[in-house]
């Protein structure tokens, strides 16, 4: 069964899985080679009811019962500073529901995993990851709730398109934990 509707979008079971597609979905539009991006996530019911001006200015009508969060981008991450310094700043105000993240990497396949020549630095890593023949792009779209919830979707470069998108709520554990560890007091 495919994951786009006839009208285009990506269908999914939970609204947490819509919402993460459609952040991928955005990112997407955007092409690869480009920053990681941090959106907050709203209950859309409440933002129509609270702020029905915002919600009007990012297309968020009332008929739209199928979005439950609606994903509001944040201010550009700041360069050169490293993603884990960076989450560890982050308060997020009560109104906020949950939040994601999307960011490119390099991965290997876990057949590869076993060559990884140990005691690299995480800058020597990057670059053995870089030059390895098996090595795949991807983009990741990573969100939690205050809840506890989480989903993530995977696009790999060589299979740019929404039919390819893998979700899961475990496909990036480590970046979910650090996501959900904004939402700690």
């Amino acid at each position: 069964m495919s994951n786009v509707s006839p009208s285009g979008p990506p269908m999914a079971a939970s609204p947490l899985t819509r919402a993460v597609l459609e952040i991928d979905e955005y990112a997407s539009g955007l092409g690869w080679d480009r920053p990681a991006r941090l959106f907050a996530l709203v209950d859309t019911a409440r933002l129509r009811a609270q702020e029905p001006a915002l919600a009007s200015q990012l297309g968020v009508g009332g008929d739209d019962a199928t979005t439950t969060y609606t994903p509001i981008e944040q201010d550009e991450l700041p360069p050169g500073k490293p993603l884990d310094e960076f989450l560890g700043t982050i308060a997020w105000p009560d109104a906020v529901t949950g939040c994601a993240l999307t960011v490119e990497r390099q991965m290997l396949p876990p057949s590869a995993e076993a060559a990884v020549p140990k005691d690299l630095s995480e800058a020597q890593l990057a670059k053995w990851v870089a030059r390895h023949p098996d090595r795949q792009e991807v983009r990741m779209t990573v969100a939690v709730l205050r809840n506890g919830a989480r989903e993530a979707a995977i696009r790999l470069r060589e299979k740019d398109s929404p039919n390819e998108v893998l979700t899961g709520p475990d496909l990036v554990p480590g970046l979910a934990d650090a996501l959900a560890a904004t939402f700690e007091s």
